[in-house]
């Protein structure tokens, strides 16, 4: 099996994601079981990426459910399409087909719409890759409704009766703890947790994904976000805003960090407007200083100290 966990890493590195063993063992047991797997950890750590990746790797197609407040079984599962049922019963009307015919006509699957999950239960060909997004951000009750699909892969519409998935999807879900999920959910699921990379795994990132950036640029930048993921921001910020970050600066034809340009480019970094007061200028500046001065040998383990120097120098209200 670890020859089995280590040539899915080199296949998933393949496809420009970086991880390590402990993803490559989870996605490899979740494909092997064909269980779903909970994947939780910040925004922006690549929860979602892992089943964009899958999908690519096993070549067949992704099917996303974006979870949000609100969202009900009727959404996420099939609706009639009801523009269509009218017409086709004043057609029949005009037949003069009985009421029981009319009605046999237009509750069939002609008529059906579906949404993702009939979608992933009833792919033709081979087994979907279906990704439930941010499950935290529905309601408990969608939660609950979600138990029965992954139990059965199986799904009851009144008019059609129960359909069952000739391929079993594989299934990914992603959460980003805005709430508590229930024990019963988690049950059903092998579970991840991912957190931001070391400062290793994000250089390799940073390199492997923004074309043309050189190592100590990549460095440079993962020293930064490690420093200002030590100060308390109302958006931290994930390997998303990295990567974001050092296309921004290919863009501008920077090959290391200067004070002015961290200024000007801080909306890559921070997605909050008090994030950007709170670094912009002083702090910046000084993390930048710190980080140019230091040797590259070094920079991996300079984030600590250059976190405490921050809340010596600068005030609280700057911090």
């Amino acid at each position: 099996m670890i020859e089995a966990v280590r040539t899915l890493q080199e296949q998933m590195e393949s496809q420009g994601y970086i991880t390590d063993q402990a993803i490559a063992t989870t996605v490899y047991l979740a494909m092997a079981l064909r269980k779903p797997v909970l994947i939780e950890g910040q925004a922006g750590v690549g929860k979602t990426e892992i089943a964009k990746v899958l999908s690519r790797m096993l070549e067949t197609d992704l099917i996303r459910l974006q979870c949000y407040e609100g969202l009900d079984a009727n959404t996420a599962l099939y609706e009639w399409n009801y523009p269509k049922q009218m017409l086709r019963i004043k057609m029949g009307e005009g037949l003069a087909q009985s009421v029981a015919e009319t009605e046999q006509v237009i509750f069939s699957e002609a008529f059906l719409l579906k949404r993702p999950l009939l979608q992933a239960i009833t792919y033709p060909d081979k087994a979907p890759v279906l990704l439930i997004d941010e499950i935290d951000r529905a309601d408990e009750e969608f939660e609950a409704f979600l138990l029965e699909v992954l139990s059965d892969f199986q799904v009851t519409v009144p008019e059609l009766g129960t359909i069952r998935a000739s391929h079993r999807p594989y299934v990914v879900l992603t959460s980003n703890r805005t709430r508590e999920l229930s024990d019963a959910l988690r049950r059903r699921c092998l579970y991840l947790w991912i957190d931001y990379p070391s400062f290793e795994k994000e250089v390799r990132i940073a390199t492997s994904r923004v074309p043309g950036i050189n190592e100590r640029l990549a460095k440079q930048i993962c020293a930064f976000m490690e420093v200002v993921r030590q100060i308390r921001l109302m958006k931290t910020p994930g390997v998303a805003e990295t990567l974001d970050w050092g296309m921004a600066l290919m863009a501008l034809h920077r090959d290391e960090l200067d004070p002015e340009t961290v200024d000007q480019t801080l909306g890559c970094v921070f997605k909050d407007n008090r994030d950007i007061l709170k670094l912009r200028g002083g702090a910046a500046s000084l993390i930048v200083s710190e980080i140019s001065r230091t040797p590259e040998d070094q920079l991996a383990t300079c984030s600590t100290s250059i976190a405490q120097r921050l809340q010596k120098e600068l005030s609280p209200a700057e911090l």
